[in-house]
């Protein structure tokens, strides 16, 4: 006897939830069904897979072991499904795509009009985080495809190019490098350059594309670190240092209301490739390139 796919949810979902109400609940069935469930798995394994206590269940060391490869078998079921499903009508029902932050509110609201008009039935389901956790839910099985940014380790990936996203140079509309439409990163050096904190990409992007080396505290004091693009703005508005920045994200107006200037950068390739993600192997490889094609155009 084999487990059935059934059953594996109930694993999964028992592992989610922690306790065998609520996993029922969300597997849409009755306790005592889902119960028995767990019970025929554990026949089948030929040992337990949680141990039951009053405070919820705990995966055993088999029930561990189970849900590791639970996560693989369906995710290759839902795989088989959506590849049937989408045979003949890609970009078609559930979608998950996640993105980086640098990314999402500067291409979505253009892409998404075109994708609704153009593929109707499609259900995008979007996740907005770091490029090394999407990575990771990408691997996961947990999404479809994910807008990135590139140079990025991409093992075990395939992707799709969206377009290159250059560099350009941030700085307080009354420095004196304003007067330049372009200068080179070195006309910067002795600035106090403000970039992202560490885990956003575009932070590693800027210092590769520009032959930088990160931001070193001074004395006592830390180097200035931003959490986001728009805060990242302000600061250099507001005369505390030097940036780069997205020439996406300055075009969607990100600088228009602050006290900014924003030059090109005289640099070899200064800029950044944006591509749609996905598993190497994965059945939605053709939806991720025509994803990549329409974002393309928007």
């Amino acid at each position: 006897m084999l487990p059935t796919i059934r059953q594996l949810q109930y694993l999964k979902l028992l592992a989610e939830h922690g306790a065998f109400g609520k996993a029922a609940e969300a597997a849409h069935v009755t306790q005592p069904t889902l119960s028995a469930g767990i019970q025929e798995l554990e026949r089948t394994l030929g040992a337990p897979v949680v141990d039951r206590a009053r405070s919820g269940v705990i995966l055993t060391a088999v029930g561990e072991a189970a849900l590791s490869r639970a996560n693989t078998i369906l995710n290759e079921a839902e795989e088989l499904v959506q590849a049937a499903k989408n045979a003949s009508q890609p970009l078609t029902g559930r979608f998950r795509l996640g993105v980086i932050p640098t990314i999402a509110p500067f291409l979505l609201p253009k892409a998404l009009p075109l994708l609704r008009s153009r593929f109707p039935k499609l259900r995008l389901y979007l996740r907005e985080d770091l490029t090394q956790r999407l990575i990771g839910a990408l691997k996961a099985g947990q999404l479809d495809a994910a807008l990135i940014a590139l140079p990025f380790d991409m093992q075990g990936l395939a992707h799709a190019h969206v377009s290159d996203d250059e560099l350009l140079a941030a700085i307080p509309a009354d420095h004196p490098l304003a007067n330049q439409l372009e200068f080179p990163p070195s006309a910067m050096e002795g600035e106090d350059l403000i970039l992202l904190e560490d885990g956003h990409c575009l932070r590693d992007h800027v210092l590769s594309a520009c032959g930088l080396k990160p931001p070193k505290a001074t004395g006592d004091e830390e180097a200035f670190a931003a959490t986001s693009l728009p805060t990242l703005v302000q600061m250099v508005g507001s005369g505390l240092g030097v940036t780069y920045l997205p020439a996406m994200a300055v075009e969607a107006g990100l600088t228009s209301a602050a006290h900014v200037a924003v030059r090109h950068i005289m640099a070899d390739h200064p800029s950044r490739e944006i591509v749609v993600a996905w598993r190497s192997g994965s059945s939605r490889g053709a939806e991720g390139r025509l994803l990549a094609e329409t974002l393309r155009e928007a």
